[in-house]
């Protein structure tokens, strides 16, 4: 993702969220990936959400990111966890204000009868708020992804790619080549 970024590329941090719920149907979606470290990825997300109530029933999950323009392809897969309360916190404060008031004012994945009632729920907060810091809704929090399986996906001439999967395993990760 930092070699992404460095490259100028648009979004780096966009990458698709695989989910399930308890009955095993599979729904994706694009996440923003807002860190990793070596405990594991991180986004954020209403924990009411179809992702949050997936997650919640079935913590597991995928992720992959793509870069076109270097031909980088990477995926994950592993349990899921939500993050404290302390590194919630400490993401909400750095989003725009505007969108805490957009995301403290929806219920995402809800049903909305006509988009005008969104806006008026975020205008109402606003003027309530006008001043004061928009604090982060108890049900707004984020997930970490810990990897059990990484695979790293480079684009090569003739379809004959690079690919390269890594496992963990206890005390460490094995790493194999995989065909294209």
């Amino acid at each position: 993702m930092a070699a992404a970024a460095s490259r100028g590329l648009d979004l780096p941090e966009a990458t698709v969220l695989a989910t399930a719920d308890s009955r095993g149907r599979p729904s994706a979606r694009f996440v923003l990936l807002k860190d990793v470290d070596e405990r594991g990825f991180v986004f954020f997300t209403d924990a009411r959400s179809r992702k949050g109530r997936e997650l919640r029933d079935n913590p597991r999950a995928a992720l992959v990111s793509y870069w076109h323009a270097p031909g980088w392809q990477v995926r994950v897969e592993g349990l899921v966890e939500p993050v404290s309360a302390a590194e919630a916190d400490a993401y909400w404060i750095t989003r725009p204000r505007a969108s805490r008031l957009a995301a403290a004012s929806s219920k995402q994945s809800a049903p909305l009868r006509r988009r005008r009632d969104l806006i008026t729920l975020v205008a109402q907060l606003r003027r309530r708020l006008a001043g004061r810091a928009v604090p982060r809704p108890r049900y707004w929090t984020g997930f970490r992804l810990i990897p059990e399986r990484i695979e790293f996906w480079t684009l090569r001439a003739h379809r004959l790619h690079e690919r390269e999967l890594f496992v963990r395993k206890r005390g460490g990760w094995s790493q194999t080549l995989l065909q294209p």
